[in-house]
């Protein structure tokens, strides 16, 4: 029987103790919205990823990244006092842009094979389910 790996253990711990530090005690205003994604961590425990999405946009998300990169130490701290770890690992948080990507796809798939208007008529020659 196999299991997860230690890292993707580790990282869903660090992604849900990250989620409720900022939800509970982080305390300043510029991380309002934030959700914390996932984690991506290094096989010697010692660099995460923190990818998060942020609810505003341009400006004041860019305020939310730095107000994240700047709250690294305080978070830090609270993952070594929760975290069973010998070593807490350096954190540097990213937007996720999966949320983008996967739209940027489906707009992609909608151009190429656009919706059909009627879909209760009858079947079209290219329809895969045969006349």
């Amino acid at each position: 029987m196999t299991g997860f790996k230690r890292t993707d253990r580790v990282s869903d711990q660090i992604r849900m103790e990250i989620a409720d530090i900022l939800m509970r005690k982080v305390k300043d205003p510029r991380v309002g919205f934030v959700t914390v994604t996932g984690v991506d961590v290094t096989a010697d425990l010692k660099q995460a990823w923190v990818y998060v999405t942020v609810l505003q946009q341009g400006a004041q998300e860019a305020g939310t990244l730095e107000a994240l990169a700047r709250a690294e130490g305080f978070i830090r701290g609270e993952l070594g006092r929760r975290l069973k770890l010998r070593y807490v690992p350096t954190l540097t948080f990213a937007k996720d842009t999966s949320v983008e990507r996967v739209t940027r796809v489906m707009s992609l798939l909608d151009q190429v094979h656009p919706p059909a208007a009627d879909a209760g008529g009858d079947k079209g020659e290219n329809d895969p389910r045969g006349a």
